[in-house]
């Protein structure tokens, strides 16, 4: 439990500041309701980013303690403050052509005009953040250096295309054309526009990682950069990807948007918390389908996503999803554990 000790102060902490902010507006039971919407918007980011945290860990593993330790603070700071606050005011001064602070008063004064500028530009957001998670699990699945294979042959079969190196560009791409028959016609450039920034900015920290790459001859260097700028930014644009549909979601619980951050910065915190328990106890060693399980779910995130540029898909279907699928990675797993065990108990008879 000492890896959670900090998230449950801080639960602690916003479920007061939510309970003031309840009362303040709307005396005693202003500040229950405040406090059980807060909880009820944590326990779906939880549910929402349970597989971002299992992602998070696989990078993560391969840094050293002072850029995990980065991660987990300064990314902490970005992902409550800047992703769950910050980016949906942008999203609303740039859609209405005012200012920043003219949105916040917005945001508290008229809740329901705010939250109509935000869900009316979900289209952009959800292909921006959809051709991400696509990218990030087709990546995963065409990685034909992969040892061990989920699916079995199949996997194997379809990871052995890997070796074309454009084809989960080309994959995405035309997922994101097919995406426009979503939209109307003056909708259509716009949701064009933010996925193919979803795919440049993949590829931008892609290029970065590979700039910062150095020769095995070098020791450490090139790692120990990679894990400070290009891996920190793929963390942090993934956990983007992940709080876009979450932060638009939670307008349909409540329209406060003070309790929309303080109940999804809870949930953030415990993701960071489930995040650095899988890496301190090496889970992802221990249950080695765990990964897979994780970008399988990515990938139906991110079709999900996609979708929702159209199609009204309830939140507890999305979350559910991911957890099905980290459920059967684990079950996997385990039986996997077993069959090398008894193979090598019949071994040494």
């Amino acid at each position: 439990m000492r890896h959670f000790r900090g998230s449950f102060f801080i639960a602690f902490l916003c479920l007061c500041l939510a309970a003031w902010w309840g009362y303040s507006r709307a005396g005693l039971m202003g500040a229950l309701q405040a406090v059980a919407l807060a909880s009820v918007l944590a326990i779906m980011e939880v549910s929402l980013s349970f597989d971002n945290a299992v992602v998070n860990a696989s990078t993560l593993k391969n840094w050293d303690k002072f850029w995990q330790g980065l991660f987990m603070t300064v990314g902490m700071l970005v992902a409550v403050f800047g992703m769950r606050l910050l980016f949906p005011l942008v999203i609303v001064a740039q859609a209405a052509d005012i200012d920043m602070l003219e949105v916040w008063n917005m945001a508290i004064d008229y809740p329901d005009d705010y939250a109509l500028h935000l869900t009316n530009h979900h289209a952009e957001v959800a292909s921006f953040g959809g051709v991400f998670l696509l990218l990030v699990f087709l990546n995963f699945l065409l990685d034909e250096n992969k040892r061990l294979h989920w699916l079995g042959n199949v996997e194997k079969k379809i990871a052995s295309f890997g070796k074309v190196t454009s084809l989960s560009l080309m994959l995405t791409l035309a997922t994101l054309l097919a995406c426009l028959s979503l939209v109307g016609e003056q909708k259509k450039f716009a949701v064009l526009v933010a996925g193919l920034w979803g795919i440049l900015i993949y590829m931008g920290v892609d290029v970065i990682s590979n700039l910062l790459e150095k020769d095995e001859a070098d020791p450490g260097v090139g790692k120990v950069a990679r894990g400070g700028i290009a891996g920190f930014l793929y963390l942090e644009v993934l956990d983007a990807s992940f709080s876009f549909d979450g932060v638009i979601g939670a307008f349909a619980i409540t329209k406060d948007i003070v309790i929309i951050m303080l109940g999804l910065a809870i949930g953030a915190v415990f993701v960071r918390s489930i995040t650095v328990y899988l890496l301190r106890k090496g889970t992802l060693d221990e249950f080695v389908f765990l990964e897979h399980g994780a970008h399988y779910a990515i990938g139906i995130l991110a079709i999900i996503m996609l979708a929702s540029i159209k199609f009204h898909i309830p939140e507890i279907f999305t979350g559910l999803v991911g957890v099905v699928f980290i459920l059967a990675s684990l079950w996997s797993s385990v039986r996997y554990k077993r069959r090398l065990e008894t193979d090598c108990s019949r071994g040494k008879r």
